[in-house]
């Protein structure tokens, strides 16, 4: 995944923070806006892993930063609801004047109320997805408590917390909540409508999931994120968001399959392209499809497996398949194999049997898992066996490349 950091003026000319983030080496086939929760901020991991989702699928995303949080410009406590579905607005302004109108709106939260009655004011949204979303602003004032609102209504203000920072918030902002309703807005949407919600959820019950599927048009989905809390924050779970989502929008944004690299049916070589920007490199072997990357610590976008993990892998299953297909033949009770390897660079010197010391050479650690009634002459064996599967004896004597441009 690309990215860009960006910002824009919001309606009071406030600078917001964003970030963009962008397909590997393609042009987007659409472009997304996204609405954090009430306290988070444009960085917050499940924004950023449901993002990649849809990067990798094609699809642009725009977050960021609503007014007084995060890197944005601006004093919390001016504002409320509606000024933030007034940034959304406004990032959607952005986009348009800069890159493409978006048409896909996503929210977590708050900012899924937010999406929802922004993308009346939006004409080129196409489709919405909520995340954890209350069917009314109102009931925000549930999680924040009694004391809040006492607070608000005789004080005229009070503070909160958010991500460790205390921001100030004026009664404007409860009397905002209370007037917004949602109901009418969910029943004009006419567009279609995802909903990701936990019945685990203790902050915004699912409930709420339950109002806003009963009051919207079809199209509509509701998908269940059995065990998730409010916030995202097993990793599991903001990526299952982001895999369902970026197959749900390629529907309704019409999206467009990525171009399959052009081979000949003739030709069984194994390919793999590197586009112009970034590492992620996509393999074709024997007609299956895989992706290769690099980790982000040095400049890739962790999208697949590094090439030595994508070696040493081959290592494993070669010999599994080896062990398999010998405890087959000798009917062998062995029920599973399981074959765990690390790969690095050592200095010659610190491997045992090797003959040169001062240099560095490649080695790779195996530790092979037998399951199954085996006796440990048996074991012996099956491990003598492993030391003859077709990859290891490659990986063990000279190999010669040739290389060559192609015509």
């Amino acid at each position: 995944m690309q990215f860009q950091i960006l910002s824009f003026k919001n309606p009071d000319g406030k600078r917001l923070a964003a970030r963009l983030d962008l397909p590997i080496d393609e042009k987007p086939s659409a472009y997304a806006v996204f609405a954090h929760c009430f306290t988070c901020n444009k960085n917050y991991n499940a924004v950023v892993n449901i993002d990649r989702a849809l990067a990798m699928e094609g699809i642009a995303v725009l977050r960021f930063d609503f007014t007084g949080l995060g890197e944005s410009e601006g004093d919390f406590s001016e504002t409320d609801f509606s000024t933030n579905v007034s940034d959304l607005i406004a990032a959607a302004e952005f986009l348009r004047e800069n890159y493409e109108a978006p048409k896909l709106l996503i929210g977590h939260s708050l900012g899924g109320a937010a999406v929802i009655q922004a993308a009346h004011k939006i004409e080129s949204i196409q489709a919405v997805a909520t995340i954890a979303a209350p069917a009314d602003p109102s009931s925000l004032l549930r999680f924040l408590g009694e004391q809040f609102r006492r607070d608000l209504e005789t004080k005229g203000k009070t503070e909160i917390n958010i991500s460790g920072r205390a921001f100030k918030v004026r009664k404007q902002f409860l009397e905002d909540l209370q007037q917004n309703t949602m109901e009418q807005t969910i029943r004009s949407l006419r567009k279609p409508l995802v909903i990701f919600h936990s019945p685990a959820d203790q902050i915004v019950p699912i409930e709420n999931a339950a109002k806003i599927f009963m009051a919207a048009r079809h199209p509509k989905s509701f998908i269940s994120l059995d065990k998730a809390d409010h916030l995202l924050t097993n990793r599991e779970d903001s990526l299952y968001v982001g895999s369902v989502l970026a197959a749900w929008s390629k529907k309704y944004l019409h999206v467009l399959e990525k171009p399959e690299i052009k081979r000949d049916l003739s030709d069984n070589r194994v390919i793999a392209r590197t586009g112009r920007k970034g590492y992620q490199t996509e393999i074709i072997a024997n007609g299956h499809s895989l992706i290769a990357d690099e980790p982000i610590a040095v400049g890739g976008a962790d999208t697949g497996p590094t090439p030595y993990d994508l070696m040493v892998a081959g290592l494993g299953a070669c010999t599994g398949m080896t062990l398999r297909m010998y405890a087959d033949r000798k009917g062998l009770p062995l029920e599973a194999i399981i074959v765990r390897l690390r790969h690095q660079k050592i200095h010659a010197q610190d491997c045992i049997g090797c003959e040169s010391a001062n240099t560095k050479i490649d080695f790779i650690e195996r530790e092979i898992e037998l399951q199954g009634d085996l006796d440990e002459s048996v074991k012996k064996k099956l491990l003598e066996i492993a030391n003859h599967c077709p990859v290891h004896r490659t990986l063990e004597v000279p190999t010669k490349i040739e290389s060559r441009l192609k015509e």
